[in-house]
C-alpha cells in the first residue's frame, strides 16, 4: 500500500469523497455532516492523504492547517472492503508525519458518537476528547478530539 498527498481533483478520490458523503449522510442528520467539497480540499492549505492499493485508492484522509501551527483532520474515509486492514492507521500515521513536518503541534478532528470504530481508532493513536470547538459547538451528533504533536 502507498499513502501520498495528492489532488482531490481525480476520479477515483470523487468517488471515495462520494462513498463518504453517502455513508455519513446513512448516520447522520445533513446539518451535522460537515463535509468539505471539492473545492474547500483544493485549497493551499489543505494536504489530501491517499491510500492506494496498487492503483486503486482504498482510503484518504485530509489535513487542514489553520495558520497557527495547530490543524484539523477532515473526510478521514476508508471503502468498507478495505476496513480493519491497517489502512486508517496507516493513513493517520502518514499524516502526523507531515503535520510534525510542518511544523503542527496539534490536531484536532471531529467525529460522530455512532462510529465506535473511528473513535477507537482515533483513542489508540494518542486523540484525547475535548470539548466541541468551532461549528461542532451544540451539536449532539459531534465528537471532538484533539492530539498534541512533540
Amino acid at each position: 500500500m502507498s499513502i501520498r498527498i495528492e489532488s482531490p481533483r481525480q476520479d477515483q478520490v470523487i468517488h471515495l469523497l462520494r462513498q463518504s458523503n453517502e455513508y455519513t449522510l446513512a448516520l447522520y442528520p445533513a446539518e451535522s455532516a460537515y463535509l468539505l467539497n471539492i473545492d474547500e480540499l483544493d485549497a493551499p492549505n489543505v494536504s489530501v492523504f491517499v491510500a492506494r492499493l496498487e492503483a486503486e485508492a482504498v482510503g484518504m484522509a485530509a489535513l487542514v492547517e489553520r495558520g497557527d501551527g495547530t490543524a484539523e483532520i477532515k473526510r478521514m474515509y476508508v471503502t468498507a472492503w478495505a476496513r480493519g486492514h491497517g489502512v486508517a492507521s496507516d493513513i493517520l500515521n502518514a499524516l502526523h508525519k507531515h503535520a510534525v513536518l510542518r511544523g503542527i503541534t496539534a490536531i484536532q478532528l471531529e467525529t460522530g458518537p455512532l462510529q465506535p470504530k473511528a473513535i477507537a481508532l482515533y483513542e489508540r493513536h494518542g486523540y484525547v476528547r475535548i470539548p466541541n470547538f468551532g461549528q461542532y459547538v451544540g451539536d449532539e451528533f459531534s465528537l471532538c478530539f484533539e492530539k498534541r504533536l512533540g
